[in-house]
């Protein structure tokens, strides 16, 4: 591949832009993203239609997470030969296909369809991050990665509620198959507007199944991983049961939920943009400040819970800290596995979906146990603070890193 276009950039204008690709990539991400954000909101009407239980229609939610934890990292090994476009096409043409065959199938193929698509969706996220620090330099690999992760930040916004709006006025299944029809307006994006190569900037060296696993070993990466999946769970506790705290304990109007909840989404593509420029520069301040925000901003929401007029800028500035870490994580992965980064992108993607799948666990304990809605918050908190010296502990190997370098 001609680097050229990758590795020199002409002028300061265009040093501050992106190239195209990455924002493609976004955009690609928010179709697929889409029907994450959209299955939660018609849950009730496809247990109707499918003539199952509310809690068997869960699984579904379930299967597509199952689908991305363990399916990312296998598919990222099978691919790394393979150009990066054609990886990508390749994804979105199975979780396109997938989402089209769940949707004229009974349940059991429906729910053997949302899992296959998690692992679309994992493998399309993976290649994605690689394939966007590949298009841009190194200083700017977390800004590239950010604008990738944005992409689901509007799908929270706007495309899970327009979808589930959708499908509330005609049938549940609309709006999946506008995700399908997303999706492909994507997969033609890909083609058309990606390089055919691997866009592999700055690296010398043709992939290695061994090299990738080789990276895997290095304890720092596992450490990043940590963060990552505390830091998650810490924000995603408190966003899952957020709708249940605005109506049980702050008493807003069922109306006003859906408004607040995009609050989160709208803070978190703010946090994005700051934390991707941050991040670049000094990705161990994004990860503190970030995590000791999500930290505070916990404990503010107990309190907050029952005043509306505290709880919605709570919200909003949540979604900001939350975000903020993002970009920052995957930009120390990167740096952690710039040698061989695929594999170890593709299990940060798992990473950050287990962090997330292990909120409801954590809550049902808590309910168990007689504590009340605002303690997600506090767990929230809890694992917050536990990230902390994880954070510490990789800014000193960090540290120590760039000091041997020096040497």
């Amino acid at each position: 591949m001609d680097t050229t276009m990758t590795n020199a950039e002409p002028s300061t204008a265009g040093r501050s832009r992106l190239p195209a690709g990455v924002y493609l990539l976004g955009f690609c991400l928010f179709a697929m993203g889409t029907a994450e954000f959209l299955l939660a909101g018609v849950l009730p009407a496809v247990a109707t239609d499918l003539d199952v239980t509310l809690s068997s229609a869960g699984l579904l939610i379930t299967a597509f997470a199952l689908g991305v934890v363990v399916g990312g990292p296998p598919f990222a090994v099978l691919s790394l030969r393979w150009p990066r476009r054609t990886a990508l096409v390749a994804t979105q043409g199975v979780f396109a296909g997938g989402v089209a065959v769940g949707l004229v199938g009974d349940y059991p193929v429906l729910l053997a369809s949302k899992f296959l698509t998690g692992v679309a969706y994992a493998g399309f996220f993976a290649v994605a991050a690689v394939t966007a620090i590949g298009l841009v330099t190194p200083d700017r690999n977390a800004r590239a990665s950010g604008v990738v992760v944005s992409g689901l930040s509007v799908a929270m916004v706007v495309g899970g509620p327009a979808g589930t709006l959708l499908g509330h006025v005609t049938t549940w299944r609309a709006g999946f198959w506008a995700v399908v029809a997303l999706t492909a307006a994507g997969t033609v994006g890909c083609l058309l507007g990606l390089p055919a190569g691997r866009t592999d900037a700055g690296r010398t060296s043709r992939p290695s199944v061994a090299r990738e696993f080789g990276a895997m070993r290095r304890p720092s990466l596992w450490g990043v991983y940590a963060v990552t999946i505390l830091t998650t769970a810490a924000y995603m506790i408190t966003f899952n049961f957020l709708a249940a705290v605005l109506s049980e304990v702050t008493g807003v109007p069922e109306s006003w939920t859906p408004a607040i909840l995009a609050l989160f989404g709208v803070g978190a593509f703010a946090g994005l943009s700051v934390g991707g420029r941050v991040a670049d520069g000094r990705p161990h301040a994004a990860l503190l400040g970030g995590t000791v925000a999500v930290a505070g901003l916990s404990v503010v929401m107990v309190a907050a819970a029952r005043e509306v007029w505290a709880v919605v800028p709570a919200v909003f500035l949540l979604g900001i800290a939350a975000f903020v870490l993002n970009p920052a994580l995957y930009g120390r992965v990167f740096a952690i596995a710039a040698d061989a980064p695929t594999l170890a992108g593709a299990t940060t993607v798992s990473a950050f979906q287990f962090g997330i799948s292990v909120t409801p666990v954590l809550a049902a304990a808590a309910f168990a146990g007689g504590a009340g809605l605002t303690s997600v918050s506090v767990i929230g908190a809890v694992l917050a603070v536990a990230a902390l010296p994880l954070v510490l502990r990789d800014r000193a190997a960090a540290g120590q890193a760039r000091d041997r370098r020096v040497r």
